[in-house]
């Protein structure tokens, strides 16, 4: 399992507060946590500034939590600006966050994953939205996958997000998004899948338990990396466990190892 910690985000106000400052020791400090928590990638993501100050918000972001952490980051924004100059200041192969079966989107931001090597999210969406209803989610997502490849990405270079609804307005959703990851998962080998976890709780209570829940199931589906607060220990936790039920950990091995490395004991 993939762990991407979530938590260098200008959606929060310390994090927001700090780029604005440029207060690196408290993005480092971020950093520092997530590495330590067992976190593989940092997500970072500054869309909350403005839009012309985003590009050079964003480099110095990359260099300030990959320099501290020393991990590969995931590229986070909207902006293909901004995707260009943090991409300059990532050492290493970064992950970019993302891209769609939008004609735009596409058209922009699949130039910077060729030009710097990168992996990416494929958002399973198009022109038309986010599917539901109307058209089939599969049919959208194996368009995105194929358009990929044919364009010269490795299928273990996506990350394909099957963009989850929440539970407390589209039940029926979470049922479809596990099929769709299985189904997938099917017709091309190789593929990962990775979620954001908290849109699948939005509008309920105690948001948490359904978070890992779902993530538990997920894993059964083929989830692979997920977008998370590597400092939530149940969760992760629980991760080490589902992959070692699921038979992608094959004699506990991971699981052994979090439980000596003192990351079960929550």
């Amino acid at each position: 399992m993939l762990l991407i910690g979530e938590r260098i985000n200008t959606a929060r106000d310390e994090i927001r507060d700090a780029v604005v400052a440029r207060d690196a020791g408290t993005v480092e400090a971020e950093a520092v946590a997530q590495r330590d928590a067992g976190a593989h990638y940092l997500d970072v993501n500054c869309g909350s500034v403005t839009m012309e100050e985003e590009p050079e918000s964003l480099a110095w972001l990359v260099r300030t939590a990959q320099g501290a952490s020393g991990l590969p980051l995931c590229i986070d924004s909207p902006s293909p600006a901004a995707l260009a100059a943090g991409l300059a200041a990532h050492d290493g192969k970064a992950i970019v966050n993302s891209i769609s079966g939008e004609e735009a989107r596409y058209a922009a931001v699949l130039p910077l994953v060729k030009e710097h090597g990168s992996s990416v999210v494929a958002l399973g969406m198009d022109d038309r939205g986010i599917p539901g209803g109307g058209f089939p989610a599969f049919d959208v997502g194996a368009a995105l996958v194929e358009r990929l490849l044919a364009d010269g990405l490795a299928v273990g270079d996506i990350y394909f997000d099957p963009l989850v609804r929440s539970l407390g307005t589209d039940p029926e959703a979470i049922i479809a998004t596990l099929e769709l990851m299985a189904r997938l998962g099917e017709g091309y080998p190789g593929l990962h899948f990775v979620t954001g976890l908290s849109n699948v709780s939005y509008g309920l209570p105690e948001r948490r338990h359904i978070n890992r829940a779902f993530a538990v199931l997920g894993v059964a589906s083929g989830l692979d990396a997920v977008i998370l607060d590597p400092l939530d220990g149940v969760l992760t936790a629980l991760l080490f466990a589902s992959e070692a039920l699921a038979g992608r950990d094959r004699f506990s091995l991971r699981y052994i190892q979090a439980y000596k490395d003192g990351r079960l004991a929550v």
